[in-house]
């Protein structure tokens, strides 16, 4: 049976009854401070977001992995964190940490690495069943706090302003599957990669094409880039974007130009989060600008994978 968004949002509600820590997580989301600011045709907002500071500042190299416990596994969670099965190997959880007024995280139910090839079926599988929600990926190393174990998140669709963006620019056609499309928006400050899948299998064979063009830098097993999926009314829209780096150059806690900013698929589907007070109040256009300009691909570089798409 297909899980629906009406389902989980009654699963969210019982959980931050029940769960104390999490409540009160939530509860604090009503006091975030926000502001936001045009750039090149793309609505910004940036969050001030203390709770926030567990992901942007973790420790994601192979010496802090190995020294600490999976707390994606299911003997490693808190004892209040239930969990909806789906899809025979990933487990629906309220994400104690949250952005979203409505925010999951989705393990596998395996301790396997956070890597993509194969599972945008599940990916865009996931995001027609809750279509209330935007389903994303973090890669290893861009923005994902976990690499040792694969998942997903997701939230609220109507939190990102990527996807109004999306509707307000042009989309140049780069390949076709049935009903289902492969293109490029570059006329946004972030370039990225639509897929427009009509079904799971045309949208996973189009993926595939664009996997296969993407560069691998060394080092890593896969193309750096997080990925974002969401429910229209013709099947489910996948924005994939590209990366070249993993934090901007001015990424730490020490020194007047060091800023605790580690973008992952929120913060480039338009909304930045921000856990530290000097950090939100020096983040502007400029500044957002110069991170996308720093971890995304160049416009030869974009313009160049669209080619060699087969």
């Amino acid at each position: 049976m297909a899980l629906t968004s009406t389902e989980v949002n009654s699963f969210i509600t019982a959980q931050i009854a029940e769960w104390p820590m999490a409540a009160g997580n939530f509860a604090a989301l009503a006091n975030v401070e926000v502001k936001e600011f045009d750039l090149d045709g793309m609505h910004f907002k940036v969050q001030f977001n203390p709770a926030r500071i567990v992901s942007s500042g973790a420790k994601v190299d192979a010496a802090a992995i190995k020294a600490r416990k999976c707390f994606l596994c299911d003997e490693n969670r808190p004892a209040e964190q239930r969990g909806i099965e789906w899809n025979g190997h990933y487990t629906v959880l309220l994400n104690p940490f949250p952005i979203f007024p409505r925010h999951l995280t989705i393990p596998d139910t395996s301790h396997t690495l956070q890597l993509i090839n194969g599972r945008i079926a599940d990916m865009i599988k996931l995001a027609g069943e809750l279509d209330e929600y935007t389903v994303f990926y973090n890669g290893p190393r861009c923005g994902a706090s976990a690499p040792d174990h694969m998942h997903f998140q997701a939230g609220n669709s109507d939190f990102l302003t990527i996807s109004e963006a999306l509707e307000h620019t042009e989309l140049k056609e780069i390949a076709t599957d049935g009903e289902s499309t492969l293109s490029l928006a570059d006329k946004l400050p972030i370039r990225v990669f639509v897929i427009d899948a009509a079904n799971p299998e045309e949208g996973q064979s189009l993926f595939s094409r664009l996997y296969k063009a993407l560069p691998v830098p060394e080092g890593e097993a896969e193309p750096m880039m997080n990925i974002l999926a969401f429910a229209t009314p013709a099947g489910v829209r996948l924005v994939v974007i590209p990366r070249k780096r993993h934090r901007p150059s001015f990424y730490g806690t020490e020194g007047d130009d060091c800023m605790l900013l580690s973008p992952a698929s929120v913060d480039m589907g338009g909304v930045f989060i921000t856990p530290r007070p000097q950090d939100f109040a020096r983040l502007d256009a400029a500044t957002v600008l110069r991170v996308l300009n720093e971890l995304c691909l160049s416009e030869t570089e974009i313009n160049n994978i669209a080619t060699n798409v087969e």
